[in-house]
């Protein structure tokens, strides 16, 4: 790690803890040359896989717009944000030990509507109808039923 200070290479880790929730290190740092201390925060970078849209266009993974939709779905519903978050990172790990580099939007979108199930049904319904282009009532019905079950 390069000094911020005086710019040389030599530098030691004095402490290291776990930040953001386990999600970044955070190390504080001193510098060999000019003695310097300086924080420094290190995040794993994980590549998402990309996703093939049903026209066959590929796209990288959008973690806004996953959380926009089920956002969306859970409009109004008694759902608190941490587990809203819990789901959306559970999608995403789950992307990632596919160890797949692309990934259809279809499977996305069914892992959405399994997390959502256990979130609320009425979001599963609500995602579910938009998702699976719901034509008419019959169609709500079967999937209520499947709910009850």
């Amino acid at each position: 790690m390069r000094c911020p200070f005086c710019s040389a290479q030599d530098t030691k880790v004095i402490d290291s803890r776990f930040a953001n929730e386990g999600d970044q290190v955070r190390r504080r740092r001193e510098c060999a040359t000019c003695k310097e201390r300086f924080t420094t925060y290190e995040v794993a970078e994980l590549n998402l896989p990309r996703l093939v849209k049903s026209n066959g266009t590929r796209v990288p993974f959008d973690e806004a717009k996953l959380r926009s939709g089920m956002l969306k779905a859970l409009e109004k519903r008694p759902v608190d944000s941490e587990r809203i978050e819990q789901a959306v990172s559970q999608i995403k790990k789950e992307l990632i030990l596919k160890g797949e580099r692309e990934f259809p939007t279809r499977e996305v979108g069914e892992l959405v509507m399994q997390a959502l199930s256990k979130l609320d049904h009425v979001a599963f319904v609500r995602f579910a109808s938009v998702y699976r282009s719901f034509q008419d009532v019959n169609e709500f019905t079967k999937v209520i039923e499947n709910l009850k079950k």
